[in-house]
């Protein structure tokens, strides 16, 4: 008995960024949440975006239908294609400070639009956010119908973008990086001063029955950090 297919309207999350003198920073970010639909049917105009996507796994028919509130210009605009759904960089085609006060042109509220907090930035906050290239690795709309697989749009990785309201989030490589080669370079000497004067001193190594905890010397390691034995040149004797 065959089981008809069931069309739902998928999900939709959305974020914004504005820029009066630079293209580049003035776009939409467009996520459409369909899992394991490998064929999909996007249709960008310049006021509106119209997508559909089956899944056969989830025996389902993914459909919805965008009037958006401002022209987008769709020549520069990017999308990446993942098991997940469809992204989208849509550039806004009119140049403006401001923030498009919502998504469609409607003011009506809609069940499946939301808000995308990881990417959101406040209109005010926007230009101390550092961001990498929002569209690297993305695609253009050409060919957009029946594409298969990641879209052949590349590996870029959303969870980078966006810093939502308190920040960068994971934009680029950040400091976090820097700071580990910091760690590494002020960690401290493996022996302190009263160690010193017995470095020519055999190290033990005593190792107890299987629910006893190993000891190495009088050796501590430093907390939240693990650290090797100072030198290997030891001679160290082993008792049972």
């Amino acid at each position: 008995m065959s089981t008809s297919t069931k069309t739902t309207t998928p999900e939709v999350l959305w974020a914004q960024r504005s820029s009066e003198s630079s293209p580049e920073k003035n776009y939409i970010y467009l996520t459409i949440s369909a899992p394991d639909a490998p064929k999909i049917d996007v249709d960008l105009k310049s006021t509106s975006l119209t997508f559909t996507g089956h899944s056969d796994t989830k025996n389902t028919r993914y459909h919805v239908e965008l009037e958006l509130y401002g022209e987008i210009d769709t020549e520069n605009s990017k999308t990446h294609h993942t098991s997940r759904g469809v992204e989208f960089v849509l550039r806004k085609k009119e140049l403006k400070s401001e923030y498009w006060p919502r998504l469609l042109k409607e003011s009506k509220r809609v069940h499946f639009l939301k808000t995308d907090f990881d990417k959101w930035v406040d209109e005010d906050e926007q230009d101390g956010v550092v961001e990498d290239d929002p569209t690297g690795g993305m695609g253009g709309m050409e060919g957009m119908g029946g594409l298969g697989g990641d879209g052949g749009f590349g590996g870029l990785d959303f969870s980078k973008l966006g810093g939502g309201a308190g920040g960068a989030g994971g934009f680029g490589g950040g400091e976090g990086a820097d700071d580990l080669d910091d760690d590494d370079d002020d960690m401290p000497d493996l022996e302190d001063d009263g160690a010193a004067a017995d470095k020519d001193a055999d190290e033990k190594i005593v190792i107890g029955k299987p629910e006893e905890k190993t000891v190495i010397g009088d050796a501590k390691p430093s907390e939240g950090k693990s650290e090797a034995p100072a030198s290997t040149s030891k001679k160290i004797e082993v008792v049972e």
